[in-house]
């Protein structure tokens, strides 16, 4: 699989033929309408479009897809920032201080920023899937269960920081997400688990559902409640975002492109765990890290360009080995397969036209979507203009649907509107909601790779660090803990201090 310059240019004339332009356009604009709706997502985008592309070339029909899997990454930010829905898992770090800009009158900027991130990661990761797929890809297949749980161990070690001031509330968090993780079967042995008795938990809980419940149901209820002032009174101000905010962002558009690629070349590391990642990092190197959850324009364009970089760097190992690294990637694992197209070592010289027109596709997929983006950015902007006694009830709808259309069964909607309540008491009292949300996402992979990794040492683990890339992880682990632990014994001393001067 060697880069070949002759390739890559005839798979741009193969990509900019009218056809293919259409295709591409047509998947940018279904992308990013999906991931503006809550619940769908790009796996439902895609599942549902993909028995209508067998009439379609396949050059053409990858193509469409794959815009559509990396136009949702574009789209899942505008209702995130503008009406505090992620509808995505990998949209809630953007929420947490994307939200808080649209409240400062800054929804336009936010918008405008997460698209211009998302251009920039984007474009990079298809630069570094171009040149350095080789070797990324052999990087990727050296995971086994050991390294993984290491890397969500990893990730689960973010809570400290996410948590905020408020750490033992969200460790208390954490933990109910991890409980509502474990509910329905053990992924090694089949069994019931937390069922008590009622067949239909057996099904598990879905986290888009509890997602789309904390954020989107909680977030109606506190308005209904304190019937505060209505979006519609928030201040829209301008809808771009100044040089003094792109220059604040420069760095942070390239490490989180860094985080994203890196990691999502690895199965199973999916935009929802990449995107928290890239925020807590850029949290933990900013200046000024108490701005964070109140309106950081860094704390948008970080996730977003975490969640753009890792699609794109799913196509690494999806292309050479035929891996797919998240559940998006598996729908299009399978649109390959129906065409007849094998993914692996040999697909890049059976059918080296092809690989290349859609690696082709998406630099002008990516410039597609910043134009398509940008000049909606006032209309997006503009929805926090609608009363609350109009946008609220559009929210219960559109989150119902959302949710109901993820397996099309009523009680993912019962699920959905129970964890609003839950959502909602915890506002109440203070439990800060992201590390609930991190650790529901990431507990089935926990589980999973720590029974296979155990299984493999026989029950010792030692496993975790005696092997190299595993122990660097655990080691990173430790050190986050204990960072985040050292930060808010320190911020409560400083506080204290503060006060005694004062006094």
């Amino acid at each position: 699989m060697d880069f070949s310059w002759g390739y890559l240019m005839q798979g741009f004339a193969t990509a900019l033929s009218f056809q293919n332009i259409l295709w591409a356009l047509l998947g940018c604009f279904i992308g990013t309408l999906v991931g503006v709706l809550p619940g769908i997502g790009p796996v439902s985008g895609i599942a549902i479009l993909l028995p209508l592309t067998t009439v379609l070339p396949p050059t053409s029909a990858i193509i469409m897809m794959a815009a559509i899997y990396y136009g949702a990454m574009y789209g899942g930010s505008t209702t995130a920032i503008v009406v505090n829905i992620p509808g995505e898992a990998s949209s809630v770090p953007t929420a947490m201080d994307g939200y808080e800009m649209a409240k400062q009158g800054r929804a336009g900027p936010a918008l405008a920023i997460s698209a211009i991130s998302s251009f920039v990661a984007g474009t990079i990761g298809v630069i570094a899937l171009t040149f350095f797929a080789p070797m990324l890809a052999n990087f990727a297949v050296v995971f086994g269960p050991p390294e993984y749980f290491a890397l969500m161990f990893f990730g689960l070690s973010l809570v400290i920081s996410l948590s905020g001031r408020a750490l033992l509330k969200g460790v208390i968090a954490m933990a109910i997400g991890l409980g509502a993780a474990l509910i329905g079967q053990d992924p090694l042995t089949g069994s019931a688990r937390l069922t008590f008795g009622f067949p239909r938990l057996l099904g598990g809980v879905d986290f888009i559902s509890v997602i789309v419940g904390l954020f989107a149901i909680s977030e109606v209820m506190i308005n209904v409640e304190q019937r505060i002032k209505a979006i519609s009174e928030f201040e829209i101000g301008n809808w771009m975002p100044t040089w003094s905010d792109i220059n604040r962002c420069k760095w942070t558009m390239l490490r989180c492109t860094g985080v994203g690629f890196l990691l999502g070349l690895l199965p199973g590391c999916a935009p929802s765990v990449t995107t928290f990642v890239a925020y807590d990092l850029e949290k933990r190197v900013s200046k000024h890290p108490e701005q964070f959850g109140k309106g950081a324009i860094e704390g948008v364009a970080a996730p977003e360009g975490a969640n753009n970089a890792t699609s794109t760097a799913g196509f690494v190992p999806l292309f050479s080995f035929g891996l797919p690294t998240a559940p998006s990637m598996a729908v299009l694992l399978g649109g390959l397969m129906m065409y007849g197209l094998q993914p692996g070592p040999m697909l890049f010289k059976t059918n080296p036209e092809f690989v290349w027109a859609v690696i082709a596709s998406m630099y002008i997929g990516n410039a597609m979507l910043l134009f398509l983006n940008l000049p909606l950015v006032g209309m997006w902007a503009k929805i926090v203009r609608i009363p609350f006694y109009i946008l609220g009830p559009m929210i219960v709808f559109c989150s119902v649907v959302g949710t109901y259309s993820i397996r099309f069964l009523s009680y993912d909607v019962w699920v959905m509107l129970i964890f609003g309540v839950v959502g909602y008491l915890m506002r109440k009292l203070g439990f800060p909601i992201a590390p609930m949300v991190l650790a529901s996402v990431l507990a089935q992979m926990l589980e999973t790779a720590m029974g296979q990794s155990l299984l493999i040492s026989r029950g010792s683990p030692l496993i975790f660090f005696t092997r190299p890339i595993s122990a660097v992880f655990m080691g990173l682990a430790i050190l986050s803990v204990g960072w985040g632990i050292w930060v808010q014994v320190r911020s409560r001393s400083l506080v204290v201090a503060a006060e005694d001067v004062e006094y």
